[in-house]
């Protein structure tokens, strides 16, 4: 008999657990409460930055050196350029988290990389003027994902291998059945399957039910200047950036795509919850990037064009979530979010469809268990 999944949330994970189950012979029921690629969650923008010297921990260097290949076979097949290289700086105080910690996952995984002090930096990338005791990690494979067609992709895959995708469909509720499988309640009716998969994202936590997650959705904004340098913007001599400005504080940007220089803030936003979250953009908060601009890219970024509001949905140590659910074991939560989840989605995909699928997952997930956020 073929297997029936549910999957809630068609972004970033979800679309792609969907093409690889559907792929698989499964049979896909999707929903999601709007028509993705939309720009109401986690994984909009126009770029994303992907990057193999992880500074956040080693451990994701697989995992998105998996994700690098999935992303080159989903260009192919779709014959649309999703992946930009430009190359990443991780700049900061050698000391610091984002240079220390790009150094570290580079030589466990014997990564191609450069380091650079500032005067190099500035040499060579003229966009730059970072301090004189701050150095940057150069990683040559990094570059520009493009979410929304990579989203569209994802999803065409799906429909092509016979996913049913029922958009525009908030999921209301779902409970496990005594006899196995799920139910699942939407406004136009209730819907039964073998498994259920979880990409909610930021609404990751009302989807737990009584499952109190320590979760914490952190609205985010990006924005686009105006390049004044625009010869110095360009993708070939600026490459995708994350800057430790201060201790424990980053900002991170790209080079100008044809809509200006898009520069946010990363993880300094206040809370909020995905259905009250503020799209209203301030003044001061374009005028906090537009400073640190001023400060590092000196006659740069000029006239605000734009911002966009999405939110990051963090765990306390900021590592995915990942797992069965601990009283339903057919269902799987995959929130891999915490604010640097995108690039990873092909691979998130496929594992999370070895997981329904109880097949062997290639990847230690032991730090994405939820029995650690419950104090297990």
């Amino acid at each position: 008999m073929t297997l029936t999944v549910a999957v809630v949330g068609l972004g970033a994970a979800g679309s792609a657990t969907a093409a690889h189950l559907a792929e698989r012979g499964v049979r896909v029921i999707g929903f999601d409460r709007f028509t993705p690629p939309h720009d109401q969650g986690s994984s909009h923008g126009r770029s994303r930055i992907i990057r193999e010297a992880y500074f956040e921990h080693p451990l994701y260097v697989p995992l998105v050196q998996r994700a690098y290949a999935l992303w080159d076979a989903l260009e192919q097949r779709s014959r649309r350029t999703l992946f930009r290289r430009t190359g990443g700086l991780m700049m900061g105080p050698a000391d610091g988290t984002v240079v220390a910690g790009a150094l570290a996952s580079a030589r466990e995984h014997r990564l191609p990389y450069e380091l650079l002090d500032a005067t190099k930096v500035a040499q060579r990338f003229p966009a730059f003027r970072i301090p004189a005791d701050h150095v940057a990690v150069f990683e040559p494979r990094a570059g520009i994902l493009d979410p929304e067609s990579a989203i569209a992709e994802q999803l065409k895959v799906a429909r092509a291998a016979g996913a049913e995708l029922r958009l525009g469909t908030p999921v209301l509720a779902w409970r496990a059945r005594p006899d196995g499988g799920v139910e699942i309640d939407t406004a136009a009716g209730t819907t039964r399957a073998d498994r259920l998969v979880l990409a909610t994202g930021a609404w990751t936590g009302p989807m737990m039910g009584e499952l109190a997650l320590p979760l914490v959705v952190e609205r985010n904004v990006v924005h686009w200047f105006e390049a004044l340098r625009p010869d110095d913007a360009t993708l070939a001599r600026m490459p995708v950036f994350i800057h430790e400005s201060s201790p424990g504080k980053a900002w991170y940007g790209f080079p100008d795509q044809g809509e200006g220089l898009k520069l946010a803030l990363h993880h300094q936003g206040r809370p909020t919850t995905a259905d009250s979250v503020s799209r209203d953009v301030a003044p001061e908060e374009v005028n906090a990037v537009r400073s640190l601009a001023k400060r590092f890219m000196p006659g740069m970024a000029g006239t605000h064009r734009s911002s966009s509001v999405c939110m990051y949905t963090n765990t306390p140590d900021d590592h995915f979530l990942i797992d069965h659910h601990p009283s339903s074991p057919d269902v799987v939560v995959a929130s891999p979010c915490s604010g640097h989840g995108f690039k990873f989605a092909p691979a998130i995909g496929e594992l999370v469809a070895d997981l329904v699928m109880d097949r062997t997952v290639r990847f230690d997930i032991t730090p994405f268990r939820i029995d650690r956020l419950l104090g297990r």
